[in-house]
This record gives C-alpha cells, structure tokens and sequence, in this order.
C-alpha cells in the first residue's frame, strides 16, 4: 500500500516537472539565427517604412500688390473751400492731409507819383486839379504816405498809358505792379483701388482746379 501511493507521487512529479519546463519554452523570446551572406528575413509588416507626415509648403505670393499712387490737388482759394473738399473725400480715400503754400499774387498795376513832404504832396494835387485830373488820392498814412495814387488798373496797357497821359502832362508818373503774398491750400491724398473712382465728381468746381501726382510719403 505504501509502495503504491510513493509510485503515484513519483508520477505526478514528474508530470508536473514536464509541464513547468513545456510552459517556460513557449514564453521564452524566440532567438533569432543568421548566417553569414545571407540577407536577415522581415516580416511584411516590418519591412514597410512608416508613414510620416511632411507640411505642405506655404504659397508663393504670384503677383505683387499694386503700387501706391497719390495725388496733390489746388490751389484751393480759400480755406473753407480747402475744408469742404478734404470733407468730401475724407472717408473715400485711404490717406489724406492738406498743404497751406505762400504764393505771389498781382493785385493790380499801380499809377502813382511821390513827394517827399505832405505840403508837396498837396501842391501837386493841386496842380493835377489845374490840368483837367480829378480821379486822384493823396495817401496820408503807412508805407506810401505823401504819395499820390492815380488808379489802380487791372490791364497792363490801361496802366501804361495812364502813366503816359500823366507824363505828358508834365507829370513824373510811375508804374508798378502791386503783389501780395497770399495763402493757398491743396489738399494730398492716396488714390482708392476702388475701380472708375475719380475725385473730381466730389469736389465744387473742380474744374479750375490742377492735379499732379506726388510721392506717397
């Protein structure tokens, strides 16, 4: 009885030795044999490269913007002109300001004879009186006083030949042309890409009024 229950614990020894060393073979990493010169197999899945992803370059700019083009637009006459125009184009163009300039203006061609005292200037009116002038003003005061203004006339040959009446008469009239400096107004701006836009449909009388094109500071 004894002899029989040692055999059976023999057995299930053994058979547990078998199946703790059949079970340590399959887990084990298989390990892999190469020869020489002979290429090393992969599988299909292996072999394949991964796919990587690569950013789409950035788009190439293929045309420039169009250049700039900007305007100078006067002489406004008058600065209330000036702001009625730069209100009107205001809010239609991208850019704007104004530009206030001197500029020499002909008042006229002066007729007129001098005298160094106030006394001599009288005597001379009085002469002008004697030969038939009445159209005559003998300044009193500021820069030309004692002088004596014989017209003030817009047409240059009217003026000469007053100045030639006077002189036949004895008279040592002189000529000149009176200028004055006065403010004029133009007002700078860049031209809208807005397609047909023409500034002259918003402005009064643009008519009399010179444009030209100008650097886009």
């Amino acid at each position: 009885m004894i002899l029989r229950r040692t055999v059976l614990l023999l057995l299930l020894l053994n058979l547990a030795a078998a199946a703790w060393w059949l079970w340590a073979g399959r887990a084990r990493a298989p390990i892999a044999y190469t020869q020489a010169g002979v290429p090393t197999l992969h599988l299909l899945h292996e072999a394949l490269p991964r796919a990587t992803s690569h950013p789409s370059p950035a788009p190439v700019a293929t045309a420039a913007s169009a250049a700039a083009q900007c305007l100078s637009v006067g002489p406004f006459t008058t600065q209330a002109e000036m702001q009625q125009a730069f209100a009107a184009l205001a809010m239609l163009v991208p850019r704007i300001q104004y530009r206030v300039a001197e500029s020499a203006v002909s008042r006229g061609w002066w007729v007129y004879l001098t005298a160094p005292t106030r006394e001599q200037a009288l005597t001379m009116a009085r002469a002008l009186a004697a030969h038939g002038v009445r159209d005559y003003y003998v300044i009193t005061a500021g820069e030309q006083q004692n002088s004596i203004s014989l017209g003030l006339f817009q047409d240059p040959g009217n003026a000469q030949r007053r100045e030639a009446q006077l002189r036949t008469l004895g008279f040592p009239a002189q000529l000149r042309q009176r200028v004055e400096q006065v403010p004029q107004y133009y007002i700078e701006f860049q031209q809208p890409a807005t397609p047909g836009f023409t500034w002259q449909a918003h402005i009064a009388h643009a008519d009399i009024l010179h444009a030209r094109t100008r650097a886009c500071d």
